[in-house]
């Protein structure tokens, strides 16, 4: 009887010692869970904190066209607006200036563009500014251009104009300044987009609450490489941050050497080839020279069917067509290196509006699409001079007869004229290793 009353009672104290010790279980605090590192990310001060997370869609880029704008195509309107100074008298007439600026410009960029893009202009009547020229004035090398002094004569000639001129963000805005260069300081440029792609955190708007997002500005001797050369930065526009249709010449050469006389000496990349890189044309008696393969790309009027894309290491033979038709079976040959940089391959005839060239052939361009500008040496497309002897690239085609062959070893890669068939041209884009080197 006692054991059992002693075995009961042992029995009931193990089950308050179980409660007393869940009770204290259940109102104890669960310790923190583990900490884990974690690798902090070095904040980018320009985006400063931000997640990572979303997700954007990236347009894919063609890899024939590559980069380009798709605003040069269609039907575009511009204005050309006569911008006097109350201090200068106009030399040019105004029939002068339109058949420059209405005429040949509406024609040269159907023609250049395959008639992808079709430009319908119209001119203003003469608006005085508020200003002398000497207000306005700025400097003729590009890297000493005041963008406060552009902006001032932009704003000035659109705000004179408002009444009449309905602007918007589509249509490009010429302005024909009643003053030449010695007066003014430079023969044109491109104010919106700007020279060397600078931008305002200011839209440009008038009183009347109208945007222009395209302007050039022209003084009334700028001759006909130059409305070409200014209104081809317009057309390309800014995409991803980058000019689309950057001067070609050498910025920190143009400082330098921005006098006509001087002007050769800036063309270390494209030479005569094309305006963006020479506004003056080979012979300046005749108009500008047509445009080359990697321009017409940026804008956007090559026909990717008539792009042949052949990859280093492939071997295959192409017929290519003169660059200015636009009936022809294969316009360029593209040979992509790198995920941005590749090799353009063009015919280039004295025929049509290529009939002012330095010579003719075959050219041979490196392009490199991470570079933005031509400043130090460095540029987004060069010729590989076929002909390094005779200065400013006006040899530099590769023609039969001539030097019909150029290696690049380090890409495995090799193009041969095999023979000249009219005015086009049989070429074989092969290895180093299956040239039979003479």
């Amino acid at each position: 009887m006692h054991n059992r009353l002693r075995f009961v009672l042992a029995l009931l104290f193990v089950f308050c010692l179980l409660g007393f010790v869940a009770c204290r279980v259940e109102n104890t605090p669960a310790p923190p869970p583990p900490t884990v590192p974690v690798d902090t990310p070095t904040v980018d001060p320009r985006l400063g904190p931000h997640t990572t997370d979303v997700i954007v869609d990236t347009p894919t880029v063609d890899p024939k066209l590559g980069p380009h704008t798709t605003d040069a195509v269609g039907e575009k309107k511009y204005v050309v607006i006569l911008a006097d100074f109350p201090d200068v008298e106009r030399q040019y007439s105004e029939d002068a200036i339109a058949e420059r600026s209405l005429g040949f410009v509406s024609k040269y960029f159907n023609e250049a563009s395959y008639y992808n893009l079709r430009l319908a202009g119209t001119i203003t009547k003469r608006y005085m500014l508020p200003n002398p020229v000497g207000y306005y004035k700025i400097k003729p090398a590009n890297l000493e251009v005041d963008p406060e002094k552009v902006l001032s004569l932009v704003n000035d000639v659109i705000n004179a104009a408002d009444a009449d001129v309905q602007f918007s963000e589509d249509l490009y805005v010429v302005i024909a300044l009643g003053a030449t260069h010695t007066e003014y300081g430079m023969i044109g440029y491109s104010a919106v987009p700007g020279m060397l792609g600078f931008e305002t955190d200011t839209p440009i708007i008038t009183k009347s609450g109208e945007t222009v997002s395209n302007a050039v500005v022209f003084c009334e001797n700028a001759h006909l490489g130059t409305y070409v050369h200014d209104i081809l930065h317009m057309l390309g526009g800014v995409v991803d941050g980058r000019r689309m249709a950057p001067c070609l010449y050498d910025h920190d050469l143009q400082a330098k050497n921005f006098s006509s006389d001087d002007w050769k000496n800036v063309l270390i990349n494209m030479g005569y080839w094309d305006p963006l890189s020479s506004h003056f044309p080979y012979d300046r008696k005749l108009p500008p020279a047509g445009l080359s393969s990697w321009t017409k790309l940026r804008l956007g009027w090559i026909d990717p069917a008539k792009i042949a894309l052949v990859h280093p290491g492939e071997m295959t033979t192409i017929k290519l067509d003169p660059l200015v038709n636009d009936d022809a079976a294969t316009l360029v040959i593209k040979i992509p290196i790198s995920d941005h940089t590749y090799y353009l391959i063009e015919n280039r005839q004295p025929i049509g509006s290529d009939a002012n060239l330095p010579s003719s052939g075959i050219l041979i361009l490196y392009a490199d699409d991470s570079i933005p500008e031509c400043r130090h040496g460095n540029a987004p497309v060069k010729i590989m001079d076929a002909n390094p002897s005779v200065p400013y690239l006006n040899d530099a085609a590769f023609d039969i007869g001539g030097k019909d062959t150029y290696i690049d070893t380090k890409n495995n890669l090799a193009i041969v004229l095999l023979q000249k068939d009219g005015s086009s041209y049989i070429i074989q884009i092969t290895t180093p290793d299956q040239v039979n080197l003479k």
